[in-house]
């Protein structure tokens, strides 16, 4: 089994705030993203045990409600390459 890599899950909410947490829950991307995909299914919330909110230091749980997200992106890399490209 690999070991549980560092991912920055942005969430963009209806109110046009982004919200970051690096995450160590998650395999990789792919788990991550199947991961929120049905907590939003399920309308329940995102139980993160090993993560850390916009860059702090320590890592917590994070538990993140789901209901008032409009997207998320899941990325090994924070970068503005990453990011969603401009539309004209």
């Amino acid at each position: 089994m690999p070991e549980n890599v560092a991912l920055i899950i942005r969430f963009h909410l209806m109110g046009g705030e982004d919200v970051s947490v690096i995450s160590g829950d998650f395999d990789g991307e792919p788990e991550a993203v199947a991961a929120i995909a049905r907590a939003v299914d399920e309308r329940r919330s995102l139980v993160l045990i090993r993560a850390r909110h916009d860059r702090e230091a320590d890592v917590n749980g994070i538990v993140i409600n789901l209901a008032n997200v409009v997207s998320a992106r899941v990325s090994k890399t924070d970068s503005a390459e990453a990011g969603v490209p401009d539309t004209p």
